[in-house]
């Protein structure tokens, strides 16, 4: 028995030991793509201009090509607030007269001949009523606010000439790891001289803010925590 203590005991330090050094995990869909090589011009002896190393004097450097680098300007801010109200009313009422097997004679206010009931007063008779009321109501309020630069690459030039960019920060602080990852599709109009674009000019965009480590690991609620906070929860 204390051989298996003891063999818990270090397996228990090995864990927290490797839970210690968190490695940054790269997402391999927001690597960078390489610009795709220029297969070189043939030269011509005794010509003054070269396009290979020519420099352009009268044109700001903007990304338009794979490979290129640009610059986003994160400015995400999102305020939502909803509420609702929900009333419910029901009334229900059913009559069910005693029933015979040859009817009734109304001209003497008889019953009928052969009641169906053998009871004081012979009679299936019943009256039903019921009411439901139902009343809920729902607040929600949420804000959320993203800023910071990150630069990203082209991955791709469309037909019209839209540039599809990508890119991820990793910044690793006190043994944990945070991930800013962004990705869309952008106009080179909308590129500012200073090689740079707004987020909010990016179509179809898709950023992520992310963590690990042990800071992030103590924001999670566990799975008992969870089950009881769901709709699986009957009460």
């Amino acid at each position: 028995m204390k051989k298996i203590l003891i063999s818990i005991f270090t397996l228990s330090i090995v864990l927290l030991s490797g839970c210690v050094s968190q490695t940054a995990k790269r997402d391999p869909a927001y690597a960078a793509v390489r610009p795709v090589a220029v297969i070189p011009a043939e030269k011509n002896d005794g010509a003054i201009f070269d396009v290979n190393t020519n420099l352009s004097l009268f044109e700001d450097y903007r990304a338009r090509r794979v490979g290129d680098i640009l610059t986003v300007k994160l400015e995400e801010k999102t305020d939502a607030e909803k509420a609702t109200e929900t009333t419910i009313k029901k009334n229900n009422s059913n009559s069910i007269t005693n029933p015979t097997v040859l009817g009734t004679t109304p001209q003497f206010d008889l019953p009928g001949i052969l009641p169906l009931a053998n009871t004081k007063n012979n009679n299936l008779a019943f009256n039903l009523q019921s009411t439901h009321n139902f009343k809920g109501q729902g607040d929600s309020d949420q804000n959320n606010k993203l800023t910071g630069d990150i630069s990203v690459s082209v991955v791709e030039v469309l037909a019209n000439g839209n540039l599809v960019i990508r890119g991820e920060k990793v910044i690793t602080i006190n043994q944990g790891n945070e991930y800013i990852r962004i990705s869309g599709m952008i106009s080179p109009r909308d590129i500012d001289a200073n090689n740079t674009i707004s987020s909010k000019r990016i179509a179809d965009a898709q950023i992520a803010y992310v963590g690990d480590g042990p800071t992030n690991d103590a924001n999670v609620v566990g799975w008992l925590g969870r089950f009881f906070l769901s709709s699986l929860m009957p009460f």
